[in-house]
C-alpha cells in the first residue's frame, strides 16, 4: 500500500514536477514527518500541480488541513504528516529548504526512484 507520501511524489511525477525531494524532519520538528518539495516550471505549471493534488487525494478522501501562496511562486499544502512545497525555481533558489533542513535526511525522486513507488 502506497504512503500519503509516495503518492503525492507519484501525482507530481506524473504532472512533470521538475526536482522532487523529500525531506524526513519527524526527529527534527513536530510540524510533520516529511517535505515534498517540488519545482513547477511556471506559476501556471505550480497552480497546476497543487489543483491535481488536491483533486487526486480528494478523491481518495484526503483533505488538506491548508493551503498558502496560491498567488505567490510558492505554494505550500499541509496535509497534516506530510508538508508539499511547490515553488519557482527562483523562489526555490532563495528559500533553500534543502540548506534549511540540512540535518534530515534528504531524498531525491527522478526516474526509477519514482517507478518503484
Amino acid at each position: 500500500m502506497k504512503t500519503l507520501k509516495d503518492k503525492i511524489i507519484k501525482i507530481l511525477d506524473d504532472k512533470k514536477a521538475v526536482d522532487i525531494k523529500t525531506i524526513q524532519i519527524d526527529e527534527l520538528s513536530i510540524l510533520a514527518d516529511f517535505f515534498v518539495i517540488a519545482t513547477g516550471t511556471s506559476s501556471t505549471h505550480i497552480k497546476a500541480l497543487s489543483g491535481e493534488l488536491e483533486k487526486e487525494l480528494k478523491n481518495g478522501g484526503i483533505m488538506p488541513k491548508g493551503i498558502e501562496g496560491r498567488a505567490t511562486g510558492w505554494i505550500l499544502l499541509d496535509y497534516g504528516s506530510v508538508i508539499v512545497h511547490l515553488f519557482l525555481p527562483d523562489q526555490r533558489d532563495y528559500y533553500n529548504l534543502e540548506r534549511l533542513w540540512s540535518d534530515a535526511k534528504i531524498v531525491d525522486f527522478q526516474g526509477e526512484n519514482i517507478e518503484q513507488l
